[in-house]
């Protein structure tokens, strides 16, 4: 494994040239697909398919947003901007028996799609607990304001796509769900005691096991004012690794995103010296991958050993 640490967005529908040689000389450990690079099923198998021959490796990692509701990449293929996440714990909550046969089968065609293309990682489920009066940047994204109930539907959006065998990456750890302000926009930041963070927010996080895990680019303030979590050495080890015992792959959230105010270099290097593992750059800047390409590592052994346990789960 010879990977960089580094997931990249593409451009269009189609691999460039430049993309194609940046790819072969400096190999990202992932991929992550857009409603961009989306027009057609054939198309996007070939582009997956050349994706994967570029990199000769049939389990290389491809990731998707497919949650359902306002965040689908999918929509070109088909409508799922129904089944929001908070469309099921409607159902849930009147009727248990039929939620379980409904969100099976939503899963299960989700999945389907995603294994016929070739996309091995779905970047769900939400775990973040909904609020009162915060930002509808997560909204009806999170399945309830009920933190029992997010983390009882994250272990089974969790498990249903195991058995699909889709990875998932919880998100957007250790809790966004507090945030009055969209953090593709402006930096949120959020100054609820401790004891709320660790008894709702964090919980699902805790509760909910998954082989990956994406940052919020969010100021906890009573843990670390001066940086947010992807920033945040104390968030990382004492919040995400210690509090909630995540083992898995942490990979940022977007490292192009208007919260992280500290440049791109400087974003990444700040991300990666806290303990995030992988960097997320999803706008398919070419000028901007390569200069990434220049600063990130290759992969270490943890996220080695990691990658391997995601290989062995594809079987």
């Amino acid at each position: 494994m010879n990977s960089k640490s580094i997931i990249f967005g593409i451009k269009g529908y189609k691999l460039t040239k430049k993309e194609r040689i940046l790819f072969k000389r400096h190999k990202p450990w992932g991929i992550i697909l857009f409603s961009r690079n989306i027009q057609s099923i054939s198309q996007l198998k070939e582009l997956i398919l050349d994706i994967k021959q570029c990199f000769k490796q049939k389990n290389y990692p491809i990731l998707i947003d497919t949650e359902g509701g306002k965040v689908s990449r999918l929509n070109k293929i088909i409508d799922l901007s129904l089944f929001s996440q908070n469309y099921f714990e409607k159902i849930y909550k009147k009727d248990k028996k039929l939620f379980f046969t409904y969100y099976k089968i939503y899963i299960d065609s989700v999945s389907s799609i995603l294994k016929d293309v070739g996309i091995n990682i779905n970047t769900v489920p939400v775990l973040d607990v909904r609020r009162k009066n915060a930002h509808d940047i997560i909204g009806s994204r999170s399945f309830s304001e009920n933190t029992k109930t997010v983390s009882t539907m994250g272990k089974i959006c969790i498990n249903y796509y195991k058995r699909n065998k889709i990875a998932t990456v919880i998100k957007h750890i250790p809790g966004h769900g507090l945030s009055k302000y969209d953090s593709h926009k402006r930096t949120p930041t959020i100054k609820k005691n401790k004891k709320i963070l660790i008894n709702k927010d964090f919980k699902p996080f805790k509760e909910c096991k998954s082989l990956f895990a994406m940052t919020a680019h969010i100021v906890y303030e009573k843990y670390d004012p001066n940086n947010t979590a992807t920033h945040s050495k104390i968030i990382v080890n004492k919040i995400i690794r210690k509090h909630i015992s995540f083992k898995g792959i942490l990979i940022s959230d977007d490292i192009s995103m208007k919260s992280l105010k500290l440049g791109l270099i400087e974003n990444t290097r700040r991300a990666l010296d806290a303990g995030c593992n992988l960097i997320l750059h999803c706008n398919g800047n070419i000028r901007e991958m390569n200069k990434l390409v220049k600063v990130v590592p290759k992969i270490n052994k943890f996220i080695q050993k990691k990658t391997s346990d995601f290989y062995n789960f594809l079987g």
